[in-house]
Formats: structure tokens, sequence, C-alpha cells
């Protein structure tokens, strides 16, 4: 007997096979995998699939076909027979490995056992179980597309490829996990698209070799860019087939995983994480003026606390302009243990939201709100000062388009914060500086993170901060390598 990710050639002694396959797909055993004995055309068949899997009309169209034929009819070339003449309506391949049989017959599909054939007929039968499409929770829009991906990747590559109709549209199959066998698809534009960049993602997909992906695309992440230290994402994850779609057509490759409705976005620099779709879906002032609140929600999130903790500790800093920032009564509890309290307080109110039915979410805010907003101030627990600007910067994390670079920003806040409290001004501006250092050093698959500001490119730092009417946004980013960086013929002037 064969072991997983051995070839077993396929016999032409039926009983083999059918023993072979019955023996390792544990047919016995398990409910769900059916073993369909049949015999038409004069020969004895086999049908092996899973349950969960087969379209019911599939099946019933596989099976009339069958039953028209005639002993004629498999006398010479079965298999040509079969797959070009008697069941050419659904997506037919061969295989001549029992392994692979087994791996296809478990990602869905039906194998088709025929007596004296060294042969196996996969038909394409399969039907994975499917929500409908709906807006994704973190990426809403006031105006734009409500359709988001879902959990089957075929029908995200065909969200795709429906906003991206483009013949050099790549979607290559890749399965990772020697147990789990997951699909995993990579797509990128070919015609615009640096090859050397597809080429050293695809071998690093092709490198691993772990049991399965418990995580989906996350565990392919870990697996790409290895240990790390830093919380900053280098690779962004989207739920929007315009945003995938846009991301295309700038020359970045795209990693769907079967199973998850979120794409991996590769490579991404600092400001990809910045960027929203609401911003193109109005007009550029407007989309400009949103793209300026969202980062000053960042640099509210990241600097408000420990600036302020520094202001009101030291008053000599502000001067006479600001000495209404300083609480008037600071409390028995130290500002720093009170700011981290709060902290730790916001992330469990987080936490028990996420796992809170939707019926009672509201009640838990009320109830949040009227402990720590009203009752923690009265007994003395937090200062007045501290729930302003605890809100302030927890508003500031959830105005940020991208989920992960605000849980990366909660812990450089933290950091900052634990500086300023220990080490002073001095300390905090070292902080800072070590901080912005790291972000500058770090690199995602040979992208600078903080480009375009640095190494600096005065036209794409200019589209960054400012959201240009499309028109005028001819060139694609530059730092991709892309084998066609023009978007669009030169400006025409618009009358």
């Amino acid at each position: 007997m064969g072991k997983p990710g051995n070839q077993v050639p396929v016999s032409k002694n039926f009983k083999k096979n059918v023993e072979y396959l019955t023996k390792e797909l544990r047919i016995e055993e398990n409910f769900d995998v059916i073993h369909h004995k049949l015999v038409h055309g004069g020969r004895r068949m086999a049908m092996f699939f899973v349950d969960g899997f087969a379209n019911d009309l599939s099946m019933i169209e596989t099976l009339k076909s069958l039953n028209d034929l005639e002993i004629e009819d498999l006398k010479k070339n079965p298999i040509d027979t079969l797959t070009q003449s008697i069941i050419p309506h659904q997506e037919v391949e061969t295989s001549e490995d029992l392994e692979e049989v087994i791996g296809q017959v478990l990602a869905g599909q039906t194998a088709l056992i025929i007596e004296n054939c060294n042969t196996v007929v996969m038909v394409d039968t399969r039907e994975y179980p499917i929500r409908s499409p709906e807006e994704p929770d973190l990426e809403r829009v006031v105006r734009g597309p409500r359709d988001g991906f879902v959990e089957t990747l075929v029908f995200n590559a065909a969200l795709m490829r429906r906003h991206v109709r483009d013949r050099s549209l790549v979607m290559e199959y890749l399965q990772i996990g020697k147990r789990s066998k997951k699909d995993v698809a990579l797509a990128y534009i070919d015609s615009i698209a640096d090859k050397e960049l597809v080429d050293r993602i695809k071998k690093e997909l092709e490198y691993i070799d772990v049991d399965g992906l418990p995580m989906g695309e996350k565990t392919l992440e870990e697996y790409i860019f290895g240990k790390r230290l830093s919380p900053y994402p280098l690779v962004r994850y989207t739920e929007r087939g315009d945003t995938s779609s846009i991301h295309l057509m700038e020359g970045h490759v795209l990693i769907l995983v079967d199973g998850s409705p979120s794409v991996m976005i590769c490579p991404t620099t600092f400001w990809h994480h910045l960027q929203h779709a609401e911003e193109y879906r109005q007009a550029p002032a407007v989309g400009m003026f949103l793209r300026w609140i969202r980062f000053i929600s960042v640099l509210i999130a990241l600097f408000i606390l420990p600036m302020w903790y520094l202001l009101a500790t030291n008053p000599h800093l502000g001067g006479e302009h600001l000495a209404f920032l300083g609480p008037d009564d600071p409390g028995t509890i130290p500002l720093y243990v009170q700011f981290l309290l709060a902290e730790i307080g916001v992330d469990i109110l987080r936490m028990a939201a996420i796992h809170t039915p939707n019926a009672l979410a509201t009640a838990l805010g009320l109830v949040a709100a009227i402990l720590i907003g009203e009752i923690a101030v009265e007994v003395g627990l937090f200062t007045n000062e501290v729930i302003l600007y605890i809100a302030a910067a927890v508003i500031g994390n959830y105005a940020t388009p991208s989920y992960e670079l605000s849980l990366a920003n909660r812990i450089a806040r933290l950091a900052f914060l634990t500086v300023a409290a220990a080490f002073g001004v001095v300390g905090f501006i070292v902080a800072v500086t070590i901080w912005l250092l790291a972000l500058i050093k770090t690199k995602t698959l040979n992208v600078p993170y903080m480009w375009p500001l640095l190494p600096f490119n005065p036209r794409a730092f200019f589209l960054t901060l400012v959201r240009s009417p499309l028109p005028f946004n001819d060139k694609r980013p530059s730092i991709l390598n892309t084998k066609d960086n023009t978007r669009q013929p030169p400006k025409r002037r618009i009358l």
C-alpha cells in the first residue's frame, strides 16, 4: 500500500483499485464518503465521492449518461469514449495515480473506476457549501458594491474576474498542506506584474511543507515572511472584489485560500493600510478630506496618550497656553496606572463584544459605558481626563482602515506611554525615533515599507497625501517594477 504523497499507479485489476480506494478513504468508517457500485456497457464501475460536495443535478446527469451506454461503446478506447462522448457536458479529467484520485475526491470531485482500465475518470460534480456574498463588516462604504468574498475559492476567483476581464489575468492553482490539501490560488495580471516578484512568491508557497493551514492565509503569511518581532503587517487583507481588482491592475500579486473570505495582497507598504474604498467613491476634494481625517486619526491613536501624559506630568512643557490640559485632581492612582487599566479594560470590552450575541451587544455597550464612564470616575478609579483621552485614542484606532495596523498601533501606543512614564520627554523622543527607524528598515518582498516617503518619490508621495482625480493618475507605482507602468494614455483636457 502507498503512503500519502507517493504515487500509486492505477492497475487494470478493477478489484485491486476498488479495495485500495475503499481502504484509504475509510469507506466503512465514514458515513459521508460514498462508494457506489455500477454496471454499465457490460463493465463493472465504481464511483467514489463525498456526499456533502456532490451536486444532485450533476450526479443525475452523469448517471443518465452512463445508463445510455451500450456494450459496443466501450470495446475500443473506453476512457476516450467516456470523456469525449458520454459525459462531455461536465468538466472531466483523467488520472493514472490513485493517490491523486484520493486527493481529488476529498476536494469534491467524483472518481469513476472502470473495469480493465488503468485510468480513472474524474468528473467535477462538486458544489461547495456557500453563503451569499455580503458587504464586509470591516470595509463598509456609503456608495459602492455590496458583494464581498466568501469562503469558496472558485466564487472568489469569479468575483475577481468579474471586475478584471483581462485575458492576461492568471489564476495559478496550488495545493498546500500534506494532510489538509488546501486549495490556494496565486492571482496576478501577467502583462503587468513583475515576473521576479511572482516567481519569488510562488517559490515561497511551493517550499511550504506543513500538515495543513489552520489559519488559512495568515499561516501562509507567517511562512512567507518568516519570524518577525514587529507587530506591523507586511501584507494587506481585503474582502472586497473592487479593492482586489485595483491592486491587481497596479501590479500586485494576490493570494486566495479556499475556506477564507480574505484575500492577501503582496507586497504592500505602510500607506496601503491607510487607504479605503470610500475615498474613491466621493469627489476628489471629499476623498482628500476623508484621507486626511484618517491620517489624523492614526496620529491621535498613536500619540495623544503619551503626549498628554507628558504635558500633565510636566506642566512647564506646555506653558500657560496649555495649562488647562493637566488634570485638576490626578487622584490617588498614578496616571500611568490609570491609562494602563483603561487600555486593558477597553481590550476586554472589545473581546467581550466579539463573543456577545448581536441581540445583547447594545446592552453590553450600555453597561460598559455606565460602569467605566461614570461609576469608575465617581469612585476615584479614573479621572475624567483619562476617560476622555482613552476614548479619543480608541476612536482613532477604530477609524484606521486596516484592522491589523490598528492593533499594531495600539501596541506602539502602549510602548510610547510606558517609556514616557519611565524616562520622560527624552525617553519618548528616543522611542519614537527607534519606532520610525524600525519602520524605515522594514521591507516587504524587497519593497521598502515606508515608500514613497523613504526612499522619497515626490510624485508618489504627493498622490499618497492627496486624492487626485483618476484621469491624472496615469502611472502605476514604480516600486513594483511593473512590465507596463502606464495605466492610460497621456492626459487629455477634459471639457
